[in-house]
């Protein structure tokens, strides 16, 4: 075992994608989490992920558990008793119908912290309402719409709100819980809605929103995606004074002569001249290929990277000098490691994921024994 968090218990109640993202974070930095899957009767089916490609099942043991049974609460409420955190993500109510509540499991540890991350808390008339990430960026103002365009702003990708929002913020819940622990002796409930943390991380946007002609909530060309000459992209994010030199450098728009009929350069503190400064920025990048730019733009800091795919970001130098992606298991595939690194407890590589209920006896041994 190594890791900051060894010798810390964690039983994870597998259902919901941000509470098993909550367990992949504490196990990276050393828990022995073990989730509590349901009956092997019950199990996922064939197009489930295989173990070792699943990130969020990587790095702790499964026991299967019936829930449903009186003998199978009385089974999970006996690894509670040994327990340090429990992280489930039940609808409101759920939990404590199931035996497996607060009131339940404190009657048998006090001393455990007791986590529940929800969409929208454990409170209100939506409580029991599915949250998915974009309903919850919406409503939380995180795409609240550009100035400069009318339109809300794009949501992301990845699952801002369920794993940056929520299951992070959850996880600073638990650690900050465990830590008062050692003062008052008692563990208590950590309550984390998805909404808090997509709203706590939106705060910038929130104040930006009050300052004309920012940098990074509107269609500002120092601050977008350009489509190259093969179809592939770059993201700028030239913000400073320095950068944005930098950037109209490399992009030879420094010759007055060359860039406008009237020999002049769109002011970029003009939110009137964006389009045009964009038109030109755009034009130049749609000369060359990406991997072009990308070696004009690897010596020179100008805030200019390139949208790489998933593979192409494993392989950057810059990434890979930070050890960003490791392998798991026996899969080929390399996902995202454990992004903190300590220098006196350094976190073993993240094992592979479990088949349901495949450390069932061992777990009931070890923690119970």
């Amino acid at each position: 075992m190594a890791g900051p968090l060894t010798g810390v218990r964690v039983l994870e109640f597998a259902g919901s994608a941000p509470t098993a993202f909550v367990g992949t974070v504490l196990s990276g930095l050393g828990a022995d989490v073990v989730r509590v899957d349901r009956a092997p009767g019950e199990a996922a089916g064939p197009d489930a992920p295989r173990p070792a490609e699943n990130p969020l099942s990587r790095g702790r043991r499964s026991v299967a558990v019936d829930l449903k049974s009186p003998e199978g609460v009385e089974q999970a409420l006996s690894l509670v008793e040994h327990a340090d955190i429990l992280v489930e993500g039940f609808r409101p109510g759920v939990a404590d119908r199931l035996g497996i509540g607060p009131e339940a499991a404190h009657a048998r540890n006090p001393r455990l912290v007791y986590g529940r991350v929800s969409g929208w808390g454990q409170q209100g008339e939506w409580a029991g309402r599915a949250a998915h990430d974009l309903a919850v960026l919406a409503l939380t103002g995180a795409l609240d719409v550009d100035p400069a365009t009318a339109d809300p702003v794009l949501p992301p990708t990845a699952y801002l709100s369920s794993f940056a929002g929520g299951a992070n913020a959850h996880v600073q819940g638990l650690l900050a819980a465990l830590h008062e622990r050692e003062r008052s002796g008692r563990g208590q409930v950590v309550d984390t809605a998805l909404a808090d943390g997509a709203a706590l991380i939106s705060t910038l946007i929130h104040q930006w929103r009050e300052v004309p002609g920012n940098h990074t909530v509107t269609d500002a060309p120092h601050y977008s995606l350009y489509r190259a000459a093969d179809g592939r992209h770059l993201a700028v994010a030239a913000i400073e004074p320095r950068l944005y030199r930098n950037l109209l450098e490399q992009l030879g728009l420094t010759d007055a002569g060359a860039l406008a009929e009237d020999g002049g350069l769109p002011d970029r503190s003009d939110p009137a001249a964006w389009p045009a400064l964009r038109e030109l920025i755009a034009a130049r990048f749609a000369t060359r290929d990406r991997e072009h730019w990308v070696k004009v733009f690897d010596a020179v800091d100008a805030g200019v990277t390139p949208v790489l795919t998933a593979a192409e970001a494993a392989a950057h130098h810059q990434l890979a000098a930070r050890g960003a992606f490791v392998g798991v298991g026996d899969s080929a595939t390399l996902q995202p490691a454990p992004p903190s690194r300590f220098d006196r407890t350094p976190a073993e590589a993240p094992g592979r994921a479990p088949l349901p209920g495949e450390h069932t006896e061992e777990v009931l041994a070890e923690w119970r024994g």
